[in-house]
């Protein structure tokens, strides 16, 4: 009888391994389906007349980043280079054998390139999309094309390299578990800087300086995006660990929710006390700034410290919002520099003062903090990283969104902004029933 031949039975370390694979790759759908989160909330908290280009964009900006991330961002943000960029890898022109060789900063993790790159491409269209919700309203469909390419293919990737990538601030053991610098304030400065160059809506703001509320037409649409993104968080910062053995990805976990929650109450209780009403938009971003807050630190820090840094990051973020709306008179719509910068700030410095040693050796990035004894060191790797990376970002978008201002125009007209994105930019209202000018916009056009 012939006898069939078979392959040795894959070992402990292979199933590890595939297991590992499988896990990062869950982590990356999820972070992946947070651009539903961001597509319901930011069209919840606009007009009517603007839905249907505001939710549509993420399709087209996660599109737009992945091609250029695929191209060239994962090698500046990856590759071996410098301590200032990456200068190998681009196009993935390269095969699982050879990342040690190109990819060193990856290479303490085993599980294939394609997973590798998958979750730090859905990372980057989460920074990307960040910036849009701060322009949301008033910006040309050009900017999303120009300003996604160069934001992702030169901006992005700067960043990254230097705390991810091996760079300057890596060297210096800067703390950033999963992002709150790198992917948070990163998109959080370019919406501050596209907000301030495209300047206030229509009608936000009166003559004598003072501020109206311009609500936005779903409230229920910016809930479950608020749930989407939470849930989408998990693969966020849990994901980053990327292992599934041991006990780790599920404690990262823990500290995640602890903060969002505490985040949710904070921001409720704060908005109570200062506006004397309980504000759901508000309650909603606090979970997005603890979020945000808790991005860095998830894994440096205990419990109990989890829930102090994403209550501090909901009360941050009231007074951020309202500082940038009545006092420096930055109209963002949704609140993204308040959200992602300002949170992504704290939780930066977070680790600062709550980086845990017994957890800070178990990773092997930077020292305890202040308040376990480690003195002022971390905090000030922390902060040097901060000032580098927001003036690195500020400078670069300021320059790119100028230019493209000169060039083209940043801002639509004020007959289109008042007709709406949804028909001035795409011939189509996103709720024709509720709606049905935009055919007579149409025509006379």
């Amino acid at each position: 009888m012939p006898t069939a031949a078979f392959a040795d039975d894959p070992s402990v370390t292979d199933a590890i391994r595939a297991v590992d694979a499988v896990w990062v790759i869950l982590a990356a759908v999820l972070v992946f389906f947070m651009q539903a989160g961001f597509a319901l909330l930011e069209a919840g908290v606009t007009r009517m007349k603007n839905a249907g280009h505001i939710a549509g964009k993420n399709v087209l900006s996660f599109a737009i980043a992945t091609l250029v991330f695929w191209a060239a961002g994962f090698a500046f943000s990856f590759g071996d280079g410098t301590s200032w960029i990456g200068t190998h890898g681009f196009f993935l022109d390269t095969s699982d054998d050879s990342i040690g060789n190109l990819f060193s900063s990856l290479s303490f993790t085993d599980v294939p390139m394609g997973a590798k790159f998958l979750f730090q491409a859905v990372f980057a269209g989460v920074s990307l999309a960040i910036m849009w919700g701060g322009i949301a309203e008033r910006a040309k469909l050009i900017v999303y094309f120009v300003f996604g390419t160069l934001f992702i293919g030169l901006i992005y990737p700067v960043i990254a390299h230097w705390v991810w990538g091996g760079g300057w601030l890596a060297s210096l053991g800067m703390q950033d578990f999963a992002g709150s610098t790198v992917v948070h304030l990163q998109g959080g400065t370019a919406a501050l800087v596209g907000a301030m160059l495209l300047g206030p809506r229509i009608g936000k703001y009166n003559k004598d300086g003072t501020s109206n509320l311009i609500p936005g037409h779903n409230t229920v649409y910016a809930v479950l995006g608020v749930i989407i993104l939470w849930f989408g968080w998990f693969g966020f910062n849990a994901g980053s660990t990327f292992m599934a053995k041991g006990t780790f990805f599920p404690y990262v976990a823990m500290t995640t929710n602890l903060a969002a929650a505490a985040g949710a109450v904070a921001a409720l209780l704060t908005c109570w006390l200062v506006l004397k009403k309980p504000d759901i938009g508000y309650m909603l971003n606090g979970v997005l700034a603890a979020l945000v807050a808790i991005t860095a630190s998830c894994a440096y820090v205990k419990p109990w410290a989890a829930v102090v840094i994403g209550a501090i990051a909901g009360c941050f973020m009231v007074f951020s919002v309202l500082f940038f709306d009545r006092v420096a008179k930055v109209d963002d719509p949704v609140g993204a520099f308040s959200v992602h910068g300002v949170a992504g700030i704290w939780g930066t410095l977070s680790t600062g003062f709550f980086a845990a040693p017994d957890l800070v050796e178990k990773l092997g990035v930077g020292k305890p903090g202040l308040f376990y004894g480690g003195g002022f060191t971390q905090l000030g790797v922390q902060a040097l990283g901060l000032v580098a990376s927001f003036a690195f970002v500020f400078a670069a978008s300021f320059l790119v969104l100028y230019a493209i201002k000169k060039l083209v125009g940043l801002r639509i007209s004020r007959e289109e902004e008042i007709i709406g994105l949804d028909v001035s930019e795409h011939g189509a209202s996103g709720y024709p029933e509720q709606l049905p000018h935009g055919g007579a916009y149409l025509k006379a056009r």
